[in-house]
């Protein structure tokens, strides 16, 4: 693998050197061509209606209030069925989650040890994942760039106020993820080999069509799926890979010509391997290198919090003020609101749907069950890594009584930069990574490697959002997965080669998009999933109730 790898590399050199020469390389003709589609389906998924003089899109308003209804229905499941979805994680709960509760302490007496084992055999839950796997895939697939580039784009157009927005979204989105996840596990598809087949196209159709809307549920599944594959070369592909690219063209003092579409193409390559060659042996050296680099994204960012710690009330004092008073120029209370929640969706994709895609692998005979599990991922996502990335960036631009030693909080109109006081042009995740280096020299070589990982772990999740969406259009033929694989590598190239600007306008627009058909579809079945927590819970008790009358607790047996 290693000489395959060198190989690479060196047929790439040449065309890196190529590309500095360039007077008007590749990537600024690909910006070119890209930035005109990306403005105008960044135009139509963001149509927007006044509100307190302000232009607020469609999209927000649906994905405010359908989060807010969430949360006040189920009655606040972000702290009521927060100790729920820690012990459902931890296992607690496996053994009537694989078998049924009824099965096995509807008894007056404890099951005897060979009818344990027989109901391990015969009566298991359908799935291909654990609560924590299937927590972990989902969380792989949110947490990343969203995370690290994406809320300097939020600080750069909203200010520290944004960061307040975010974390409210966060906190409203556990209650959607919940909805959306619970409803993924009840109407999934399990082949005839095992393989599970979940997400918001199959429970818009066969959700809706148990309701007596089967035409509506076949148009809103069609809708999402075809978003979603969009989705999938937007927020999931193309973004990931831009920013992977400015960081590596930063590091390496690379500059215009043709240099992004040259990287794009050794991230093609590189993912390339792992969805079309199929060599399990990197996704699953990818999957334990991830975490490890997340720990040490969040270490570094506790390190530099507590080395600022004498000013975290100046830097919650910012969010708090400019949350509500925002700075002139920053389009007013609604217009942060507006950039906090569009940063904050993109980031934990609650309201999306895509996430129900990879929940609905898990092994439960109670949808429910991982449905409390998901609503961990945007605190986790959201409420806890962005902060930490906002509270390093805020903290990077105070300066004692100054408060903006480096740059002007508020993007230039028209893009994501801020202006530094030198002058100088910074945003995304070239102004999370010189936060980085300012507390702890050097670490942007780390944090390099952190992005690329974490942009790599993405896009292989994302491809396979957007392959059970390809699927579910055009059938589970190989010569159909052949087609869309083919398609997504082609948007890593267009995404490391275009700007941030035209990227994030059309990331933002996919992963946005879904907003549509699954928060119609949810708004529609939200009962079902009250009825499938009633039936969980109701079950979790029984068990508790049959523990306390001295039956053994077999979940030590899973």
């Amino acid at each position: 693998m290693k000489k395959y790898l060198l190989s690479i590399f060196v047929l790439i050199l040449p065309l890196l050197n190529f590309a500095q020469e360039a007077e008007k390389g590749i990537d600024e003709r690909v910006n070119d061509a890209f930035m005109p589609f990306a403005e105008w389906w960044e135009g139509l998924i963001l149509t927007s209606v006044p509100i307190a003089g302000l232009d607020v899109p469609i999209v927000v308003i649906l994905l405010v209030l359908g989060a807010t209804f969430f949360t006040i229905y189920f009655k606040v499941p972000s702290i009521t069925r927060f100790p729920t979805a820690i012990n459902t994680v931890r296992g607690k709960y496996v053994d009537i989650e694989k078998h049924g509760v009824d099965k096995l302490y509807e008894n007056d007496e404890p099951l005897a040890e060979e009818d344990i084992q027989d109901t391990i055999r015969d009566e298991s839950a359908a799935g291909e994942v654990s609560h924590f796997q299937a927590l972990a895939t989902a969380v792989s697939g949110t947490v990343g760039l969203g995370n690290i580039a994406g809320v300097a784009v939020a600080i750069a157009m909203g200010g520290p106020g944004a960061t307040f927005w975010m974390i409210v979204c966060g906190l409203l989105g556990m209650a959607t993820k919940f909805v959306e996840c619970t409803l993924g596990v009840k109407y999934r598809d399990v082949g005839e080999d095992g393989t599970i087949y979940g997400g918001p196209m199959y429970y818009l159709s066969k959700g809706l069509k148990a309701t007596g809307k089967a035409g509506l549920g076949k148009v809103l599944a069609a809708l999402f799926a075809i978003l979603c594959v969009g989705a999938s070369f937007g927020g999931g592909n193309a973004f990931q890979s831009n920013q992977a690219t400015v960081q590596l063209s930063s590091l390496m003092g690379l500059e215009g010509g043709s240099s992004g579409f040259v990287i794009g193409i050794v991230l093609a390559i590189l993912v390339g391997i792992v969805i079309i060659g199929g060599i399990k042996r990197i996704a699953k050296i990818t999957e334990k290198i991830v975490p490890f680099m997340a720990g040490i994204y969040v270490l570094a960012s506790l390190i530099i919090i507590f080395a600022n710690i004498s000013y975290i009330d100046d830097a919650f004092g910012l969010i708090f003020k400019g949350a509500f008073t925002p700075m002139a120029g920053l389009g007013g209370f609604v217009g942060v609101l507006i950039v906090g929640f569009q940063r904050a969706a993109f980031s934990n994709e609650a309201g999306a749907g895509s996430a129900a895609i990879a929940h609905s692998a898990v092994k439960t005979k109670y949808p429910a069950s991982e449905g409390v599990v998901a609503l961990l991922e945007p605190f986790i996502d959201t409420v806890v890594i962005c902060t930490m990335t906002a509270l390093v960036i805020i903290f990077f631009n105070i300066d004692g009584a100054n408060m903006q030693s480096v740059f002007q909080y508020g993007a230039v109109e028209g893009s994501n930069v801020m202006i530094t006081a030198t002058g100088e042009q910074i945003g995304g995740v070239d102004l999370t990574s010189e936060a980085f280096d300012s507390v702890i020299p050097g670490f942007s070589y780390v944090l390099t490697i952190a992005i690329v990982l974490f942009a790599f772990s993405t896009m292989i999740s994302w491809s396979y959002y957007g392959l059970q969406s390809w699927k579910y259009l055009f059938g589970r033929g190989k010569a159909a997965d052949l087609v869309y694989k083919v398609l997504f590598l082609l948007f890593v190239i267009i995404g490391a080669a275009a700007t941030l600007d035209a990227v994030i306008k059309f990331s933002d627009a996919m992963i946005l998009a879904l907003v549509f058909p699954n928060m119609i579809g949810l708004l529609l079945l939200f009962p079902k999933v009250r009825q499938e927590m009633a039936r969980y819970m109701g079950a979790i008790n029984k068990k508790a109730e049959a523990l306390e009358d001295g039956h053994e607790d077999l979940s030590k047996h899973m």
